[in-house]
């Protein structure tokens, strides 16, 4: 099992900057991909941002040159810089993690969610 743990949401006024941070931890072989998404109320959940073991990074339109994703040194850490946030960026925030595990002598791929955490922009 993978544990995936957020931290850093809040509340921030528009034009502020908040960072969130995911842990990953548990069984596994590699970390693939890891990633942030996020839901508003009666929305479907939609991309914010993901980071490939190999460093490629991929962004939502709405994102694009305010939202930076990095990994940590460990690789196994995800954190996500938001810069001149918008009430619109309101939302839940999940980490996803993307890994493959060694289990009864196979390597099966899987992913895992955080429980999310909630980030609220007023005006």
């Amino acid at each position: 099992q993978v544990q995936v743990v957020e931290s850093g949401g809040g509340l921030v006024q528009a034009g502020g900057s908040l960072r969130l941070s995911c842990a990953a931890s548990g069984s596994t072989y590699s970390i693939n991909a890891m990633g942030w998404y996020r839901q508003a109320p009666g929305k479907q959940r939609d991309l914010v941002a993901t980071i490939e073991a190999g460093g490629g990074t991929n962004y939502g339109d709405s994102v694009k040159g305010r939202f930076t994703i990095s990994t940590g040194n460990a690789k196994d850490t995800v954190y996500l810089q938001m810069n001149n946030l918008k009430p619109e960026d309101t939302a839940v925030y999940y980490c996803n993690v993307d890994v493959t595990q060694y289990s009864g002598g196979a390597f099966r791929r899987g992913d895992y969610w955080g429980q999310g955490t909630q980030v609220t922009v007023s005006l």
